[in-house]
């Protein structure tokens, strides 16, 4: 299996698996991602669709995609997949389905399902070893009933159900659940952040997962322009800002093994990452909330502190 990994963007693959004029808002950072998890992952691919933002992609009988798609609940999308995944096997093993027109069964969820409602789900799935990728569009929130608070959301973050006032000026007091080491504690065989602002990384990390059979994982931190009050033009920007702020971590996990794949050479304060979002606007204005910024800051140096210590930073 080739598993060499691409050095740069022009070793990214120019035919595309996802057609133009799709239903998704102006600037989705899920989108973005998505145009290259197909690349990586080529025609042959079934992908399983919890309900969310996606779901809006593939309405028939109109879809962008040339590969298959399922619609499933919210909370059951790995378990349609684990239905897929066992009649391809089936199929394969009664000679009825020639192996090499099997397929990639993918999981693809919002944070909604991913972080909450389809959790026990997944956790089963992984359980038994299912044989699949689970893609995650991360806008950490609820964003295609109104922007409402999710189990992704960050810390301080204004939502439609943790709106920003006098009786709490913070928004969102609770902080973002870790996905990655949810999932880690379950030992799959790999899991990965990925960024659209960073493809050449997203793109290795599922030839890198290729060659591994069972659970894996990609979270994409996805801008969300209505719910972020941000410009659509400008999504890969706080994309990457993500990154050069330390606020979003580019890892994998091999078996448990922790690796920052990207780790800029020097951080950018945190606030160059909030200023420009509309819902971090209320830290700013107005009046400007030193400690909480202060302790959004603590937060992601003591993160890069303790990933130092256990020595996961890619030489």
């Amino acid at each position: 299996m080739d598993i060499m990994p691409i050095k740069s963007i022009k070793d990214i693959p120019t035919e595309e698996d996802i057609f133009p004029g799709t239903p998704a808002c102006a600037g989705c950072g899920g989108l973005l991602a998505l145009r290259h998890c197909l690349k990586a992952l080529g025609k042959k691919v079934v992908i399983v669709n919890a309900a969310g933002c996606f779901t809006l992609l593939s309405v028939y009988p109109f879809t962008p995609f040339q590969n298959s798609w399922l619609y499933t609940a919210i909370a059951c999308a790995p378990a349609g997949a684990q239905g897929i995944r066992d009649a391809l096997d089936i199929l394969i093993k009664k000679g009825r389905l020639d192996s090499a027109e099997d397929l990639k069964v993918v999981v693809l969820t919002g944070d909604g399902a991913a972080y909450d409602i389809g959790l026990a789900s997944t956790s089963g799935a992984i359980y038994r070893n299912l044989d699949f990728y689970y893609i995650c569009y991360d806008n950490e929130a609820y964003g295609n009933t109104g922007f409402q608070w999710s189990g992704a959301t960050p810390f301080a973050s204004k939502t439609g159900t943790t709106p920003a006032g006098k009786t709490s000026p913070t928004g969102t007091m609770l902080s973002k659940k870790n996905l990655f080491e949810i999932w880690r504690s379950h030992k799959p065989p790999y899991l990965a952040t990925i960024s659209p602002a960073h493809p050449v990384d997203l793109i290795n990390k599922f030839k890198k997962a290729e060659q591994y059979k069972g659970p894996k994982l990609f979270i994409n931190l996805s801008p969300c322009p209505p719910g972020w009050a941000t410009d659509p033009s400008h999504s890969v920007t706080f994309a990457k800002l993500a990154v050069d702020t330390g606020i979003w971590a580019l890892k994998e996990a091999v078996y448990g093994d922790v690796v920052h794949t990207v780790v800029p050479g020097k951080f950018k304060p945190v606030e160059e990452y909030l200023k420009e979002q509309g819902r971090f606007a209320h830290l700013f204005k107005p009046v400007r909330q030193e400690e909480i910024l202060g302790r959004i800051q603590s937060m992601v140096d003591q993160y890069w502190v303790e990933a130092r210590e256990k020595d996961s930073i890619k030489k």
